[in-house]
């Protein structure tokens, strides 16, 4: 039987995923009364939720006499550690690019990744019976894009399919039969090179770990591509890091290979095949495994740095260890670790006092991911507004500069374009027309300006408004950019928030909490009005007398409070303020609670 190797890359939300599930359908993976779910790949509640692949899976599919193992990646940049390891992995991919929208932001940053390892992509063009869609103007940019990374002529002589993932068809000619996806197999076949690997059976065995996983009967997984060589389960082999160190020596207890979904124990694992092995307890992503005659690591893809810092600390406010039932510094290091290894995309380091961590990552949607499955699983955390990390070269600080890709109705141009290059430093880099009655700007803004702006971005544009950012250079430090310009209303006493104490505050700002809900000394209830903090007592009930006057004992009428998801009360607050994450509540809290010690800490950084 042949074997390929195959990644599916696109931009979010142009139909991997689901292109992935149709091609498991038309392959005879699902039996025929099967029970099957959409999005079969996103197996995360998260993903599910959210509608997005934040881990890269892998599935396996068989075609007339070939075995292809597919591999999902994640669109977003935030999560392209991932896509950088899978792509060592696989000897070709399919471009996803949705004929409507073209090549986007992050289409350019999986693109130029595959294209430096010398992959050779087959463009598909997904979505093209969509009312927008222009399939030759979408072509036309992806051999632009192809041009401006620097294609070699062999990758930029790509086949083109056009298809439709929802509707289960891909045909070399847009107006071709629409039955089904033998097109796409048909071509990954005939186009996508067999592995090289599979001429080294005969040497000893190597191979070089991509992720790590946990399954609670075998203990410790890691997946990988196996280079050289056999293995069966029983055998002994060694771990190697990436400098050559031994780290452990281990017998292998499993060896599974991808079928369809499931993972399936084989008896042996042949060079150039995908494989799982169970029965390390040291070795972790981007060591090598191999035999035991074996010296040298196998050579591991660089990862790019991070470039945002949040510290992830000890919940301590008066209702901490209501909620969770892991609230102790130590399991919340032990928990950083474990994702710091799996995702290396993420560093973790301990800060003076112990109490509190740096996680340094990709971006606030990696970050709002790994708190929301934190507190999913106990945890009480206190998390610090986002920080960019800086560079200094040759005595320059540099920082991270973002390319922001933009597709907004032309009435709302004006306001975006003022809203990016004036306070926030950016600069415009090209402004053009995007289907009818809407503008995609483009422009390059620091990463600063950027933090908690994506919700300002969607009231801006009543919500209609597409917005994608991915890292493009450093550059140097371009000066202070201004917080957020409202002050907050900030809890006076502890207690139960009170609804005619918070009808009487409306005309102070916009609330926070709902009547009834816990509050505490220092805790932010709402959005000031003007551009200081007030101190306001949210508890104060109403004098009751004997005397009745008509129209005085009205039912209270409020207006409903702002309440923020993770990602916005993360981006929203300032530096001297904090978010208390529970497994029930998300709160804004001063990073002071005392107003006297809040008072000494302002005139001291001052």
């Amino acid at each position: 039987m042949t074997l390929r190797n195959i990644a599916i890359i696109a931009h979010v939300d142009h139909g991997k995923t689901t292109l992935v599930d149709e091609l498991l359908k038309q392959s005879g993976t699902y039996r025929d009364n099967q029970a099957t779910t959409e999005r079969a790949m996103d197996s995360n509640d998260l993903e599910r939720e959210r509608g997005i692949t934040i881990l890269a899976k892998a599935t396996s599919v068989e075609w007339k006499d070939a075995r292809i193992n597919i591999v999902d990646t994640p669109g977003h940049a935030d999560f392209g550690g991932e896509v950088e390891r899978i792509l060592s992995m696989v000897d070709g991919v399919v471009l996803l690019v949705d004929a409507a929208e073209g090549p986007m932001p992050q289409t350019k940053f999986v693109t130029s990744k595959a294209l430096a390892l010398g992959l050779r992509p087959i463009v598909l063009l997904n979505k093209v019976d969509k009312p927008a869609a222009e399939p030759d103007r979408a072509l036309n940019e992806v051999f632009d894009l192809f041009a401006n990374l620097g294609a070699t002529d062999e990758q930029l002589d790509f086949p083109v399919l056009y298809a439709s993932g929802i509707n289960g068809w891909a045909d070399a000619e847009l107006d071709g039969p629409r039955k089904d996806m033998s097109a796409l197999f048909d071509l990954v076949v005939a186009h996508v090179p067999a592995p090289k690997q599979i001429e080294a059976r005969n040497e000893p065995f190597r191979m070089l770990a991509t992720t790590l996983g946990a399954d609670p009967y075998l203990g410790r997984i890691l997946t990988g591509r196996v280079e050289a060589g056999t293995l069966k389960p029983g055998e002994t082999i060694k771990a190697l890091s990436r400098d050559g160190t031994k780290l452990e020596q281990f017998r292998v207890t499993k060896v599974l290979a991808f079928r369809g979904l499931a993972q399936a124990p084989i008896d042996q694992a042949e060079a150039g095949d995908i494989v799982t092995l169970a029965g390390m307890s040291k070795a972790t992503v981007a060591d090598t495994l191999c035999a035991l005659e074996v010296d040298t690591a196998l050579p591991a893809q660089p990862i790019d740095p991070p470039t945002i810092s949040v510290t992830f600390g000890i919940n301590d406010s008066p209702l901490a260890g209501r909620d969770g039932t892991k609230v102790q510094s130590r399991v919340i290091r032990e928990r950083l670790m474990r994702e710091a290894e799996v995702n290396v995309a993420i560093k973790v380091s301990d800060t003076p006092g112990g109490e509190a961590f740096d996680v340094a990552g990709r971006g606030e949607l990696q970050m709002g991911v790994l708190i929301e499955n934190m507190r999913r699983e106990g945890f009480e955390l206190s998390i610090s507004r986002p920080r960019v990390l800086m560079r200094d070269v040759d005595g320059q600080r540099l920082e991270p500069i973002e390319e922001v890709t933009i597709d907004v109705d032309d009435e709302y141009t004006g306001t975006v374009i003022e809203k990016l290059t004036g306070p926030r430093k950016g600069e415009l880099a090209e402004m053009k027309p995007a289907g009818v009655g809407k503008t995609r700007i483009i422009a390059y803004v620091p990463s600063r300006g950027l933090i908690g702006y994506h919700g300002e971005f969607l009231t801006d544009t009543r919500g209609t408004g597409v917005l994608n950012r991915v890292f493009h250079e450093w550059a140097p430090y371009k000066g202070a950019i201004p917080g957020r310009r409202q002050g907050v209303l900030i809890s006076m006493e502890d207690g139960t928030a009170v609804a005619y104490a918070l009808w009487n505050l409306e005309e102070r700002g916009r609330m926070m909490i709902n009547p009834q809900d816990p509050v505490y000394q220092g805790m932010i209830i709402g959005e000031h009005s003007r551009d200081n903090d007030l101190e306001v007592n949210p508890l104060k009930g109403k004098k009751l007398t004997n005397v009745r006057a008509s129209g005085t004992d009205d039912a209270v009428k409020l207006t409903p409070p702002t309440i923020m998801s993770l990602e916005q009360a993360i981006a929203y607050i300032d530096d001297d303020e904090l978010v208390e994450v529970t497994p029930n509540a998300i709160r804004l809290r001063k990073r002071f609670l005392d107003p006297h010690e809040r008072k000494r800490q302002a005139k001291a950084s001052a």
